[in-house]
């Protein structure tokens, strides 16, 4: 996302890019305390892989979990309600936020600090350094607990 460019006035810059079908797959969770969880892959995210990153926040966080998500047709498979089913239940609820809610998600907040800060006017030759520079800018936010705290806060949500 460029935020900054120059160009002789009345000439807006275009920037020209071949299109291809090529992408990177994210999946993210905060906490109330401030923690970043973030898997990226090179993939579309399937139930399987949502059932992956579950099993990951599970094992890394203690006590129960409340994931609060949108209403993605994904977050409804039936692969979820099998790993809910097989014992997750005990210590995971899912709650979906209402129709369209970008205000209630405080993961949009974490996404627009990523792209409009950490990597704000970054250009990538190709996917492999963009991994790179995105799990470089999760890294440099993770300890930044105030500012991930901060999108919990902004959205109404405290502990």
């Amino acid at each position: 996302m460029a935020v900054r460019t120059w160009a002789p006035r009345g000439q807006t810059p275009v920037l020209r890019v071949p299109l291809t079908r090529d992408h990177l797959s994210s999946i993210s969770g905060i906490t109330f305390d401030g923690r970043l969880f973030m898997q990226v892959r090179s993939t579309s995210y399937d139930a399987g892989g949502v059932v992956g990153f579950l099993r990951v926040l599970l094992r890394k966080i203690s006590g129960k979990l409340v994931v609060i998500w949108d209403g993605s047709p994904i977050h409804r498979a039936h692969e979820i309600k099998d790993f809910l089913k097989r014992g997750a239940a005990k210590r995971l609820h899912l709650e979906q936020l209402p129709g369209y809610a970008p205000d209630l998600n405080p993961d949009e907040g974490i996404w627009n600090y990523l792209k409009r800060v950490e990597l704000g006017n970054v250009c990538c030759s190709d996917l492999n350094q963009l991994q790179r520079k995105l799990i470089q800018a999760k890294e440099r936010l993770r300890h930044k607990k105030e500012i991930i705290k901060s999108c919990s806060r902004q959205c109404g949500y405290s502990v």
